[in-house]
């Protein structure tokens, strides 16, 4: 497998690199966490117009029908920087929900106000009993006259709090945890019925539990056909996923060179301490660990076209590989910066808290070794099937 980037890729890569180097230091960053909405609006329009909330979108929705590999390129910079914007939320997830249920001029009217950032989105799927399992959904959507009635909690709602549309996902028919009987529904995050308790998270996002207490929508709110989103919201996690993992890759590499950097100048026994061999091998041991999390992601990215099987097990390692590697990583740098890599006032404490957090969305690395064996057995059914 190629993984190199093609022109197009390495001049996407160009832009986002010089956007987060220019304009997205540190120092901006946490300006925009301590916002009322958590993150910039401002960066927000900024993104639109340079064309990047159109990236993952298909060509008949107004975007630029990017796949694994440019939502990678994405996810790295927007890693390397902390970048705090719903980027995930509203366009990877949601976007993708549009994209593949939303038909013709709804489609096309949606994925505009997505791609031109007048709109944010936020996707409220998981809920209380339900752990990181999106299919275990109790909240019902009961048909009402020409429209439904959706009743239920939802918990841990990324950029939830600051969105101006939610999709909810609801129970058409069926029982929590069946694949099946699953729906979409557009709600304004204003309806009456719709209670927000928003919240910051330990890595500087922001999220929160919603409940839906006799939500009325008509039936244009409806994406798709009734019960049957569980397939398109499965693909839209995955590409969840592999955003995550490749935040994960460029954050990890920005601590491994502040790490480095840090070790070049602090001195002890007047010498840089980063003379010391101990301290060299185990900045060689984060470098690999990042190394492994970097080949995993990109194998995980140019695997959305492979077979069902194939592509859940890729995917699935990437993030086991996140959870563990990235732990390795955050958990080195704070060592090696001692006392300094504590405080809030350094950068490497919030690098360190988002590596390790990306570990807990969409599925923690325990989560995805039991989806990774749960493949292994598709896969080996599959060939079975097929001799």
């Amino acid at each position: 497998m190629d993984f190199s980037y093609s022109d197009e890729q390495r001049m996407l890569k160009d832009m986002v690199d010089r956007l987060v180097a220019e304009q997205y230091d540190f120092d901006t960053r946490e300006a925009a966490r301590a916002s009322s909405a958590g993150y910039s609006t401002q960066m927000w329009q900024q993104f639109a117009e340079l064309g990047l909330l159109g990236v993952p979108l298909s060509e008949d929705a107004g975007g630029f029908d990017g796949g694994g590999a440019e939502l990678m390129v994405v996810a790295e910079g927007f890693g390397r920087a902390l970048v705090v914007e719903p980027y995930l939320a509203s366009v990877v997830l949601c976007g993708h929900l549009i994209d593949a249920l939303a038909d013709g001029v709804h489609k096309a009217e949606l994925a505009a106000s997505i791609i031109s950032g007048e709109m944010r989105y936020a996707l409220a799927c998981h809920e209380p009993d339900g752990g990181y399992d999106p299919h275990w959904i109790a909240t019902t959507a009961r048909a009402d006259g020409d429209g439904y009635v959706l009743d239920g909690s939802k918990a841990v709602v990324a950029h939830g709090d600051s969105a101006d549309r939610l999709i909810v996902i609801a129970r058409s028919s069926g029982e929590p945890g069946d694949g099946d009987g699953l729906s979409a529904f557009l709600v304004d995050a204003s309806a009456q019925g719709v209670a927000r308790r928003g919240y910051p998270t330990i890595d500087g996002h922001r999220a929160a539990d919603i409940t839906l207490a006799n939500v009325r929508v008509g039936a244009d709110a409806l994406l798709g056909e009734a019960g049957q989103a569980g397939a398109a919201l499965d693909a839209a996690l995955e590409r969840g996923v592999i955003y995550l993992c490749a935040e994960a890759t460029g954050a990890m590499d920005r601590a491994c060179e502040l790490t480095l950097e840090y070790l070049k100048q602090r001195k002890q026994f007047g010498v840089p301490i980063g003379s010391f061999q101990a301290l060299q091998h185990r900045m060689v041991d984060m470098r690999i660990a990042l190394e492994k999390v970097r080949a995993l992601t990109f194998w995980a990215a140019c695997s959305l076209e492979s077979a069902p099987a194939e592509r859940r097990q890729r995917i699935a390692a990437a993030k086991v590989m996140v959870g563990r590697a990235g732990r390795q990583v955050a958990e080195e740098a704070i060592q090696l910066f001692g006392g300094m890599g504590m405080m809030a006032e350094s950068p490497i404490a919030h690098y360190a808290k988002r590596i390790i957090m990306i570990d807990h969305w969409l599925g923690d690395h325990r989560w995805h070794m039991a989806a990774f064996r749960r493949a292994l057995v598709d896969g080996d059914n599959a060939l079975a099937n097929a001799a």
